[in-house]
């Protein structure tokens, strides 16, 4: 089976960017589904790409199966969201591997603390855990984490 296609989200897409979105944040069992939490992510889709994220989906033959909003002016991966349908089948690894095309060198991100199954499976993807902080907006303490192309020089021996 291949996996979706990564494309750049489209405008008559947000209201089902910001479903996948609340879908998988609220897998994760850290914040219960609500009309007010979806209301939310709708209004915050435009805002942020206002701000500079540049919004991809991965596109399952017509079916959007995850989102991923970047802002590459600071090197921020700053969502990845995989619908719980499509959860373990490898398109976090894909969506990764795309952000990585798209910021080859270095790449910062920002996840819960509590959502332990996400920052553990970064670290294994190669990021180092950099600081703890609160969220202002949220409260929820979040991990710090950066990736950085290794740059291997060969040593010259005399």
């Amino acid at each position: 089976m291949a996996l979706p296609t990564i494309r750049p989200g489209r405008p008559d897409e947000y209201d089902e960017i910001a479903r996948i979105w609340m879908e998988s944040w609220t897998s994760t069992g850290l914040t219960p589904r609500s009309d007010g939490l979806l209301n939310d992510l709708r209004a915050r889709l435009p805002r942020e790409i206002a701000g500079g994220w540049s919004l991809f989906v991965a596109d399952d033959r017509g079916t959007i199966a995850a989102m991923l909003a970047l802002h590459l002016p600071t090197s921020l991966l700053d969502q990845l969201m995989v619908a719980p349908s499509h959860q373990g089948k490898s398109l976090g690894r894909e969506l990764l591997a795309f952000t990585r095309r798209q910021m080859p060198d270095e790449i910062w991100l920002k996840c819960v603390r509590e959502n332990e199954k996400a920052w553990r499976w970064y670290e294994r993807e190669g990021f180092v855990f950099e600081k703890e902080a609160p969220n202002p907006v949220t409260g929820f303490m979040m991990k710090h984490y950066r990736w950085r192309r290794e740059h291997r020089k060969q040593e010259v021996k005399p």
